[in-house]
């Protein structure tokens, strides 16, 4: 059975201002667990206390490329100190992307932190954006990503609004991938004065019966609220999505 967790750039604001209030006030609207963007200058002991108290397990973190190529060892001393398992990274700069090289040179790097994070009891993922479905040549950089890396040692966290919007389907993919693919990023998405925007699940487009299903056949463990677009606050928000969730899952 999946779990459903919320990233907690859906309430940055709301992080920002007080974190550990942000992780009780969470679990208090019903989500198995979090995945961060950030830690605020919380220590790991903190965190930990909060996350059990709030009866939430870590869903991953998001963890910026440049501290996994320069402080790698940090970052996970400090994960391991919260009892989360799962790093992603989160973004590609466009020095990293601006050709089939350096998306081949990306993936040499992805393989390289993978096997150094499974060494020691990690799991790592990529999560994509609309960007890397631009075709490169006669590919795109999805595939050169996930074609050159060692499926044991770099998973995929697929955000289906970001599919979606690059015109993918990512049912389509998740099939395609199989169990590669260990998290889901779901938001609703819907047209507001000519542009697609994200909104909360169930008031979209996107089939989000047929995404959950597509997870569960293929074993994805997180499935996870993001929303960036909001009409009020982004903890009503998060509140109507986790509700949204526990009646399809």
């Amino acid at each position: 059975m999946g779990k459903i967790g919320l990233q907690l750039y859906t309430v940055r604001d709301s992080a920002e201002a007080n974190f550990q209030k942000l992780l009780t006030d969470v679990g208090e609207l019903g989500y198995e667990g979090v995945q961060f963007a950030g830690f605020y200058d919380a220590s790991a002991e903190d965190v930990k206390k909060t996350l059990h108290k709030a009866t939430l397990r870590p869903a991953g973190a998001h963890v910026p490329i440049d501290q996994l190529q320069n402080n790698l060892q940090e970052v996970m001393r400090y994960h391991e100190a919260i009892e989360n398992q799962l790093i992603i990274c989160p973004y590609l700069p466009d020095s990293m992307r601006e050709n089939k090289a350096g998306y081949l040179q990306t993936a040499e790097l992805f393989n390289q932190i993978g096997k150094e994070l499974k060494g020691a009891g990690f799991q790592f993922g990529y999560h994509n954006h609309a960007f890397e479905f631009d075709r490169i040549e006669e590919t795109t950089g999805f595939e050169l990503l996930f074609e050159n890396t060692d499926p044991e040692l770099v998973k995929m966290e697929l955000d289906c609004f970001w599919a979606t919007y690059a015109g993918h389907d990512p049912n389509k993919i998740i099939r395609d991938y199989k169990t590669r693919c260990i998290s889901l990023h779901l938001k609703d998405i819907k047209v507001e004065n000519g542009e697609k925007i994200s909104t909360e699940i169930g008031t979209g487009t996107l089939d989000m019966n047929k995404l959950i299903q597509s997870g569960l056949d293929h074993n994805v463990e997180w499935f996870i609220v993001e929303q960036e677009h909001f009409t009020g606050d982004p903890l009503d928000s998060a509140k109507k999505n986790v509700e949204a969730l526990k009646k399809m899952i």
